[in-house]
């Protein structure tokens, strides 16, 4: 089986969409002009009509899209002949410009994995199924990233209190695309992130009535990292990632077993990025092993999950340093606050490698350098780190 869902050569050219925004600029004689003012006007009240349409909608409809060519692409699993030119030509028109903006914004390659997965589909170098989970789960890396955009706007416009309000309404608006992964992932593991997404959502909201930056900078640190320990659970957690039941499928039905593999490897993508900046050993070596050019019957699930608890530990202790680094400015409570999360993010596995007990009391001193930070005490918070990177750096290669 040709693994044609690997990022091509830039020479693999991918068709841009023009969003066709087309005014008429054509000017007429003036002949008439009241009659031309009358037809300014109603392209004028048109446009403003338009403008003042909810943003949401426009998202809603690409989430629609999604959806559609989602389910259009699962008919493969039971055995259905697939519209692969269908799902083409709506990824072409609905969601490529979208994707390729956050390629560029980003640097990633989602329009080729995209793209190529369809190409591949149609031409029966890879199995319909695997095609569907490229798509379903790169376009969920699409949405989250564009959901990080809108906050990056959100910042640069601060104090201007509608648009800031619009950009968020946005980012809740692409946020249903990637709700139902999350409540899996609770069901699955027993936590609350949907809950807690929530949650971040409203202290964002608040924090925009009230003008308070910091505020939101934290809630939305709550939402961010959420959504990456969905991402972590559904791909290398024990025993409900795709990397353990995918190791397991393989021994009776390799076949099946790649879908897995490659569900894994696409959820991989949307976190693949964070691990790569500071762990990027434990990146490549879990890369490696999802990657379809891998055996899938030679998966090592427990490579994986041990590779995550150690990059997740190591991202944790580089966003403590930084709350050092920045003592004494907003940065410093946002990356304190992101230690915490990254330790959340690993609540399971550390639970297991470290105890109850033992994790608990991380868990204390998380939260506690919180309040050091906020105490603006720098001496205790450095007493507390000290013992919050001996436990992370206990777990990590």
């Amino acid at each position: 089986m040709t693994n044609k869902f690997k990022v091509v050569s830039s020479s693999f050219l991918a068709l841009s969409l023009l969003l066709s925004a087309c005014g008429q600029d054509e000017k007429k004689e003036e002949t008439n002009t009241q009659t031309e003012e009358n037809e300014n006007k109603d392209q004028k009240e048109e446009k403003e009509e338009t403008a003042a349409q909810s943003p949401t909608e426009e998202i809603a409809a690409m989430v629609e899209s999604y959806n559609t060519g989602k389910d259009e692409l699962a008919k493969a699993k039971d055995g259905q002949e697939v519209n692969y030119d269908m799902v083409m030509d709506l990824y072409k028109k609905d969601l490529q410009g979208l994707v390729k903006k956050r390629d560029g914004e980003f640097e990633t390659s989602m329009d080729q994995q995209i793209t190529t997965a369809l190409e591949a589909g149609k031409s029966g170098d890879l199995d319909g199924s695997v095609v569907k989970q490229i798509f379903d789960k790169i376009m969920q890396e699409a949405f989250f990233f564009t959901m990080r955009h809108e906050f990056i706007e959100i910042k640069e416009h601060w104090g201007h209190k509608e648009e800031v309000n619009v950009e968020l309404e946005e980012a809740k608006a692409f946020y249903a695309a990637l709700e139902g992964t999350v409540q899996k992932r609770d069901s699955a593991y027993s936590t609350n992130m949907a809950e807690k997404i929530q949650a971040g959502f409203g202290e964002m909201e608040t924090a925009v009535e009230n003008d308070d930056e910091l505020a939101f900078q934290l809630g939305k640190q709550v939402v961010d990292k959420s959504l990456m320990r969905t991402f972590y659970l559904a791909v290398g957690a024990e025993p409900h990632g795709y990397a353990t039941k995918a190791a397991k499928e393989a021994k009776e039905d390799p076949e099946a077993a790649r879908v897995e593999q490659a569900e894994g490897w696409a959820f991989f993508q949307s976190i693949k990025s964070y691990l790569e900046k500071y762990a990027s050993e434990e990146a490549q070596l879990i890369e490696t092993q999802l990657n379809l050019e891998s055996d899938v019957t030679k998966l090592d699930p427990k490579a994986i999950n041990e590779a995550f608890v150690s990059g997740f530990s190591k991202v944790a202790l580089h966003e403590y340093e930084e709350s050092q680094e920045y003592w004494g400015e907003d940065k410093s409570m946002i990356t304190a606050l992101e230690g915490a999360l990254f330790i959340e993010i690993l609540e399971t596995d550390l639970k297991a490698k470290l105890g109850e007990e033992q994790y608990a009391e991380l868990r204390k001193q998380a939260e506690d350098y919180i309040g050091a930070v906020e105490a603006d005490d720098q001496e205790k918070a450095k007493e507390l780190l000290s013992s919050i990177e001996k436990t992370l750096n206990s777990v990590t290669k």
